[in-house]
């Protein structure tokens, strides 16, 4: 895992200063070495590395015959069947990132469509003039695009083309208003004006410093639901489970997993027990001293009964309003999702045993976990849309709701309609779309990447996600209950899991931590210059006392955004404790 950053010229030499200044300003993502490929010519590609897999030979960028260059972030877990089919070239490292290079010299710009893994790769050929980009079909990696009348520069981070000198950041307001309403931006661009994102599954082909070209790859399988026997469906599952847990574990340094105890992370557990003969790692937050559910009763029980070396980290209203600032300065591209606050703690502990974590994202999505499908299954005309209401619906509070931060789910819907004529898969293609890479896996990625630590995601692979579509719809949601056909497997293999249990949820006492401060939080907010633009000031210093869930979550938003606002648009320091940074103005 690392961070990629370059430019394609329009003509002149690339500017290597300013390529180099985007790799170290993701020197997080890459502490064990930056590098910088830079001849004078129309391309310049850096590089920050984390070792995981080749630690001696495996420094990018790489090269190959005729010039040809790459940088990558990511892991490419069929790495060594495409060597296999290679097995005639004169491989010069063991890094999975090598055979991307190699294979282009036999598919040009298609050879992504090869890869099993997760990446944001550029490829240069000069022979053809050409540069590629591309980015897994989920967007579990993230990749960035600046169009300039020079050419055009990318990164793994929005901030480096900001440090780059690419892009003078401005907000986007319509973005911003769509940020605060569903907590995540849609599609292709941020609440930063200049910047965009390169789209999950999307690979472009630049010529002479310009997009040429524009292709897409889906998550998905064309869906047929051929799979309607239970026992069937569980052996299936069992086995494509443990073949991608075991492809996602595949490090030449250690790791450790995330465990909530939910049915997603349990699963994880329970693959990587069977398949370590060493204890497995595992970490759990948890909120003592607040009215939220702490899971770290029902992990710890199932960490003991695998065996694993399992690690709790208590989580206080100290610690958020000491290190609130600091995450926020990680997200970027913004994601106001408070489950940011455990993400980024627990990757910070976990750094000091491990240096890869998987985690159970994408469960829900891809086994139907959510209410929310419930409701948008119904039948006519009792089912609900899957837009989901504005945070700040009828709260008086923004200077401009309108009615456009839904435009972007919307296409989504028709989009999945288009293609799908269930509408349980409709649902989940929706979801899979916006909601999985533009917040829960963005997350995952800034707070993991801002301690040196890889996530990786073994429900987020084409194994999986095969077996998971071809499921009738039956197998997935039944009655009331979501991931049906996951809770039966884990029932079979770690029945301490409790699959059928009724679900507790997990929360974070943000609302609570802020309530107890609410009057000074929302005057120093209310009074940033971010806030100010876009709210009005009476109305936020009274959302910060009242005590409503609606009103709760739309404080937490405005702190973020103030957070975000000052770090990321004004440019200026969020070092120390968060009332201290926001008194600052």
């Amino acid at each position: 895992m690392c961070g990629i950053a370059g430019f394609f010229s329009t003509g002149a030499a690339a500017p290597g200063e300013a390529v180099l200044r985007m790799a170290q300003a993701m020197a997080h993502r890459g502490p064990d070495g930056v590098h910088l490929h830079a001849d004078g010519g129309p391309v310049a590609l850096g590089h920050s590395r984390l070792a995981i897999i080749d630690l001696q030979t495996g420094d990018q960028p790489l090269f190959w015959d005729g010039g040809r260059v790459l940088v990558a972030n990511g892991e490419i877990y069929n790495d060594p069947t495409l060597r296999e089919d290679l097995s005639g070239q004169p491989f010069r490292t063991r890094s999975d990132c090598e055979t991307p290079l190699v294979w282009y010299g036999q598919d040009g710009a298609a050879f992504p469509q090869r890869l099993r893994g997760m990446f944001g790769i550029a490829l240069y050929d000069p022979a053809d003039g050409v540069m590629v980009l591309s980015r897994d079909p989920f967007g579990i990696k993230p990749l960035y695009l600046a169009e300039t009348p020079q050419g055009i520069a990318f990164a793994s981070e929005a901030q480096a083309l900001v440090a780059g000198g690419f892009v003078t950041p401005q907000v986007d307001r319509a973005k911003v208003t769509e940020l605060l309403q569903l907590q995540f931006t849609t599609g292709d661009r941020l609440p930063v004006q200049g910047i965009q994102r390169l789209m999950p599954g999307e690979t472009v082909v630049l010529k002479q410093g310009r997009i040429a070209e524009r292709h897409h790859r889906d998550p998905l399988p064309d869906v047929i639901t051929d799979i309607r026997d239970e026992d069937t469906a569980i052996a299936l599952l069992d086995a494509a489970l443990e073949n991608s847990v075991l492809a996602h574990q595949r490090s030449d340094v250690p790791y450790g997993m995330f465990l909530s105890g939910g049915i997603d992370s349990s699963a994880v557990l329970a693959l990587m027990a069977r398949l370590n003969p060493q204890p497995v790692v595992a970490f759990t937050a948890g909120f003592p001293e607040t009215a939220v559910h702490d899971e770290r009763d029902h992990a710890r029980a199932l960490a003991r009964h695998v065996g694993a070396e399992h690690h709790e980290v208590a989580i206080t209203a100290a610690d958020f309003w000491a290190d609130l600032p600091r995450m926020v300065a990680a997200m970027d591209d913004p994601v106001a999702d408070y489950a940011i606050v455990p993400t980024w703690i627990l990757a910070r502990e976990a750094r000091k045993q491990v240096r890869v974590i998987l985690s159970g994202e994408g469960g829900d999505e891809l086994f139907a976990g959510y209410g929310r499908y419930r409701s948008f299954c119904r039948p006519w005309p009792f089912a609900r849309s899957m837009r989901r209401s504005g945070t700040f619906d009828g709260l008086g509070v923004l200077r401009d709701t309108g009615t456009g931060w839904r435009d972007g789910m919307a296409a989504a819907e028709r989009r999945a309609a288009a293609r799908y004529p269930d509408r349980l898969t409709r649902a989940q293609a929706i979801d899979i779309a916006d909601w999985l890479p533009n917040d829960l896996l963005l997350k995952a990625d800034r707070c993991l990447m801002a301690h040196g630590v890889e996530g990786r995601v073994p429900f987020l692979d084409p194994v999986v996600a095969d077996v998971a579509l071809r499921l009738h719809p039956s197998l997935r949601l039944r009655k009331k209950t979501g991931k049906y056909i996951l809770r039966r497997w884990l029932e079979r293999v770690l029945p301490q899991a409790q699959p059928f249990a009724p679900k507790k949820g997990f929360t974070v006492p943000v609302g609570e931590w802020i309530a107890a401060d609410g009057a000074r939080v929302g005057a120093l907010v209310a009074a940033s210059p971010g806030v100010a633009e876009i709210a009005h000031p009476e109305a936020v210093r009274a959302l910060f006392t009242a005590s409503g869930k609606q009103h709760r979550f739309a404080a937490w938003s405005l702190l973020f955004y103030a957070l975000w606002h000052r770090r990321h648009i004004a440019g200026q320091a969020v070092d120390g404790p968060t009332l201290e940074v926001l008194a600052a103005g």
